[in-house]
């Protein structure tokens, strides 16, 4: 008996198989379940507003041209520390560099830095807990002690030693800023492995002698991964601050690299009279946070709960 009729038959016993000729179309489900998704958004205008916020970063970080068409390195001394206006929305800096430019490209370094940081805690933390909840035994409690040992230094501390052995730059602030996210991923990823496996599915799967690898792909993982990608989202925003603070601490791309805690780092001298150079970037990030953070908590539980 073929691997894929066992599970097949496991799946059948428990009225988990896919009705075959039941007859209803799969195409006027789509427009449906796009209304749904639209009626949801509507209801919800600051979670509207954070998607769009959200997009707009994006959309900096890959195609900064579709916003500014400004040199961010290039200066014109004469028009040094202009406020902000029309022709510069941000103003200039002490070298008559235009701050929203430099915010515009900054998001390309500052996201690329937080997306590595978040895959790098997906993969890694995500892998050892699933690894820990599946296996179980000894396996389990050497991994979770490692973890233990994780969560008993600050996310911030630990980030610094990492970054401080690895060296300057920005993937080398991203991987460590990712390494100190690991336990959170595995403490959560593990939990829901561990819910999953006694589910009675599973056991019915196993019952029928499906192969364990076939336990973990087809039931284990899908059911487990919905609070660990939530988490991803929600760990976007801490990861922007990480990566921000990082960089503002002198870690991240050298100058004149326009990162988003640069930014801020280079306008703190001059808060007496430009004012616009800290705080506009800063803006920006807390706008970033706050949207990531928004979205996260849509889909959490406000999502589950309209379906």
């Amino acid at each position: 008996m073929s691997q894929s009729l066992v599970d097949d038959q496991a799946e059948a016993a428990l009225g988990l198989g896919r009705p075959v000729g039941d007859g209803s179309p799969a195409e006027p489900g789509r427009p449906a379940g796009i209304r749904r998704v639209l009626r949801f958004l509507i209801r919800r205008p600051g979670l509207l507003l954070s998607a769009v916020v959200l997009m707009l970063v994006v959309l900096a970080a890959f195609w900064p041209d579709l916003f500014t068409s400004q040199d961010p390195l290039k200066g014109v001394p004469s028009q040094n520390f202009r406020g902000p206006s029309g022709s510069h929305w941000f103003g200039t800096d002490e070298l008559g560099r235009d701050v929203f430019s430099r915010v515009v490209h900054g998001a390309q370094l500052s996201l690329k830095a937080t997306l590595i940081a978040v895959l790098v805690a997906f993969v890694v933390g995500g892998l050892l807990g699933v690894v820990a909840g599946f296996v179980g035994r000894w396996v389990d409690d050497v991994l979770m002690r490692f973890v233990d040992v994780l969560l008993s230094i600050p996310a911030l501390f630990l980030s610094l030693a990492l970054v401080t052995a690895l060296g300057y730059g920005t993937v080398k602030v991203a991987v460590a800023v990712g390494i100190a996210s690991v336990a959170s991923f595995a403490r959560v990823a593990r939990a829901e492995v561990l819910r999953v496996r006694q589910a009675v599915f599973v056991e019915a799967s196993r019952s029928c002698g499906a192969r364990w690898y076939s336990v973990l792909g087809r039931h284990v993982l899908p059911n487990a991964a919905g609070p660990v990608i939530v988490l991803a989202t929600l760990d976007f925003g801490s990861s922007i601050l990480a990566v921000s603070a990082l960089s503002f601490l002198g870690y991240g791309a050298p100058p004149p690299a326009p990162e988003w805690g640069t930014l801020i780092s280079d306008g703190r001298n001059y808060l007496a009279n430009a004012w616009w150079l800290t705080a506009l970037p800063g803006l920006a990030i807390a706008a970033t946070v706050l949207a990531a953070n928004r979205i996260a908590r849509a889909l959490d539980g406000e999502w589950a709960r309209q379906r």
